[in-house]
């Protein structure tokens, strides 16, 4: 369990940094836009919310959690949309923060005490502990992301990404499938600078289709929080270019990603 705990502790202080960030909001704040279209800061902290707490039907109430997922397939493409104005209609903005709290504590505390290789059902694999931590750290940057965007804060890269970089990777082969192409069979090396100098690396060194750039500019990318164009990712080789312009760190439907900043 120790590498869960690690990731559980990293999950917690990016949950705490977001808190940080929309604790103070008035109402006309938690109202207003964030990049994600028809999303406001109250949907992005709903979202978070609703999700942590269906994780914690898959931990602890695995067959009800299945009949979320049926739910689900009932309308793909919409339900997580759904599910977030459903929240924020029924939650004032500080209900809506002791919820939020609340509801990933709860998770942290089942996530915790679950047995050493326990795997849980979720809309895709099974997940561990450690995968489901990572997984929910990786939606909270990426909310936290529009969060601070829509409020004109720009947070300090830490070395927390590294988590949001490797599901980035692992999930290279779906964001092809999802698209219908055909996944490439060669593994790709992927090698990022971190915030304070450290390399994070991914794949064989001697792979012929390589990814470079800053560990931030990669997490950025594969949440599809900014366009390729206004990001220093390179890429060598026609498959990783294709990658970079698809990639998504997320399950469910291809991402429409964003548009490249006005004036480049």
């Amino acid at each position: 369990m120790s590498d869960a705990a690690s990731v559980l502790d990293d999950l917690r202080s990016e949950s705490n940094q977001l808190d940080l960030l929309v604790a103070g909001l008035n109402a006309a704040q938690w109202a207003g836009a964030t990049p994600a279209e028809g999303w406001t800061i109250a949907h992005q902290v709903a979202h978070l919310s609703w999700t942590d707490e269906v994780a914690l039907l898959s931990v602890t109430e695995p067959d009800r959690f299945g009949d979320e997922v049926a739910r689900a397939m009932k309308d793909p493409e919409g339900f997580v949309d759904r599910a977030a104005d459903e929240v924020v209609a029924a939650y004032a903005p500080d209900a809506l923060l002791v919820r939020w709290r609340t509801g990933r504590e709860r998770l942290q505390e089942a996530l915790r005490a679950a047995p050493a290789g326990t795997r849980f059902p979720w809309y895709g694999p099974p997940m561990s502990v450690a995968s489901m931590a990572t997984g929910r750290l990786m939606e909270t940057w990426a909310h936290g992301q529009d969060v601070a965007d829509a409020l004109g804060v720009t947070r300090a890269p830490t070395a927390r990404l590294r988590h949001v970089a490797r599901i980035g990777v692992r999930a290279r082969d779906y964001a092809f499938l999802v698209r219908g192409i055909q996944a490439p069979g060669e593994e790709f090396r992927v090698e990022l600078e971190g915030p304070d100098g450290e390399s994070v690396a991914y794949g064989p060194e001697d792979a012929a289709q390589r990814v470079t750039g800053p560990l931030h500019d990669f997490c950025l990318l594969v949440t599809q929080r900014a366009h390729r164009d206004d990001l220093a990712v390179r890429a060598e080789g026609a498959d990783a270019d294709t990658w970079l312009d698809i990639a998504q760190a997320f399950a469910g439907p291809a991402g429409v990603g964003r548009a490249p900043r006005a004036g480049r």
